[in-house]
């Protein structure tokens, strides 16, 4: 299939649209790819949304509402007639459909399930949270039975109906459904198709308990290469699998929530222009009140060093320098020891390791930061003690500043908080007060004040 000029695409889309003739639409729609179609088809109207969604094809229907975010595919959804919607959620995976229903309403989600050909399928997956591996995987897979042999195998894969779940790594299992072990596509391909699978079969491998976080999950694949994750209740029944797909679409949701919080805002659950003005504001205010709250910790130090201010008004002059000097060492900490956290390469356990490590890296920081600022002091004009008391305040304020970057996100992590919590302006608030104190400390007993 070839590329095609999206925004070419969009003009005739809205054309054919604009003249009613729907027929020409879904001409347009169905040459496309299903993600180029969900683009295309997210930027209509919803009243348009709906004429197409009733005239497409049931399937095509299915891959562009597996494309659209939950929460929209879910509206869309409501707006069909049940007959309409059912036949569409029929056609979509059955892990895309848990989704989807579980953001609708019980009883109009049990109004699509008594519909469906097949809703046993997407039943144990709605009894999953969305965020944990039983939310996440698929129960569409193959499993094959240890007794079969390597024929029988590759029998069972020319014979399974998911035509589009891909088969590289598959999952071998007893008469009881007990995971026990994998084997790859291509030890069937070159096996004898006498060989037994219980001489093919590798039983050194992850697995994951149906509540696993999908964060963690999503690290193991990452970390492993795997490219399906199996998924097993208390007893090592294989209940379903992830496959790195689903994997794509938790980094993605993850990172953004990350970033978002980053900021010092809760997370967004729809995308930015489908979030109201005022959901935006609730999600932002408490975290703007709460910085204030503790921001107005650095007009305290203030206060009380009020004296100090007004002996050696040169004093101010440095302020703005030191807090956002010890601000920026504090956010370079966090943002390095959160992303090692997410990748596995420090665990909880290595607190003291990271405040070591990063102790010697805030010492060599200094030592450069207060010679640049004892420096940039004197070209300032100011005498040879205030400027000593600049470059040995940034010295200790940077070390500081590196400390509580490397042990914060830990702390935050051991009290399953997500650690992004302290990083960004949070860090650079507690930063700016710790810093200010530390500064007036060295004024006080330097040029002793």
């Amino acid at each position: 299939m070839k590329a095609f000029d999206l925004n070419d695409i969009m003009v005739q889309l809205r054309t054919a649209l604009e003249q009613d003739n729907l027929d020409a639409a879904i001409q347009t729609l169905e040459i496309l790819r299903s993600p180029d179609q969900a683009d295309l088809f997210a930027e209509l109207d919803e009243d348009e949304q709906i004429a197409l969604l009733a005239q497409l094809s049931p399937a095509t229907s299915a891959d562009i509402l597996e494309e659209l975010e939950d929460e929209d595919a879910a509206e869309l959804v409501l707006a069909l007639p049940t007959e309409t919607a059912s036949r569409i959620v029929d056609e979509m995976a059955a892990d895309e459909a848990a989704d989807l229903l579980s953001e609708i309403e019980p009883e109009q989600a049990r109004a699509i399930l008594a519909r469906l050909e097949d809703p046993e399928e997407i039943h144990p997956l709605l009894l999953h949270p969305d965020d944990s591996a039983g939310g996440l995987m698929s129960s569409e897979f193959l499993a094959l039975r240890r007794r079969m042999t390597a024929g029988d195998a590759l029998r069972a894969i020319r014979q399974w109906k998911e035509e589009d779940e891909p088969v590289h790594d598959l999952f071998v299992v007893d008469a009881e459904r007990h995971l026990c072990g994998q084997v790859s596509l291509r030890q069937l391909l070159v096996a004898d198709p006498a060989t037994p699978l219980l001489e093919l079969l590798d039983p050194d491998m992850i697995a994951v308990p149906v509540g696993t976080d999908q964060e963690e999950c999503a690290r193991l694949m990452s970390r492993y290469d795997l490219l399906a994750l199996p998924v097993v209740d208390h007893n090592n029944v294989l209940l379903g699998v992830i496959t790195i797909d689903d994997v794509v679409d938790v980094l993605e949701q993850e990172a953004t929530e990350d970033f978002q919080r980053l900021g010092g805002a809760e997370p967004l659950e729809q995308p930015y222009l489908s979030t109201g003005v005022l959901t935006i504001a609730r999600k932002r205010v408490g975290w703007l009140m709460l910085l204030f709250v503790t921001e107005s910790l650095t007009g305290t130090v203030l206060r009380h060093f009020e004296n100090e201010l007004q002996a050696a008004v040169a004093l101010a002059f440095f302020v703005p320098l030191l807090i956002g000097t010890g601000g920026n060492a504090g956010s370079q900490t966090t943002s390095t020891i959160i992303r090692a956290l997410a990748v596995g390469d420090i665990s909880m356990r290595d607190g003291l390791l990271a405040l070591w490590h990063e102790l010697r890296v805030g010492l060599l920081l200094g030592l450069g930061m207060s010679l640049f600022a004892f420096v940039r002091a004197l070209t300032w004009g100011t005498d040879d003690r205030l400027a000593l008391t600049v470059a040995i305040a940034i010295f200790t304020i940077v070390i500081w500043a590196n400390a509580l970057g490397a042990l914060l996100p830990i702390l935050a992590a051991r009290l399953r908080i997500d650690p992004t919590v302290v990083s960004g302006p949070v860090m650079s608030t507690l930063v700016d007060a710790t810093g200010l104190f530390i500064y007036f400390t060295m004024a006080r007993l330097i040029l002793g004040l």
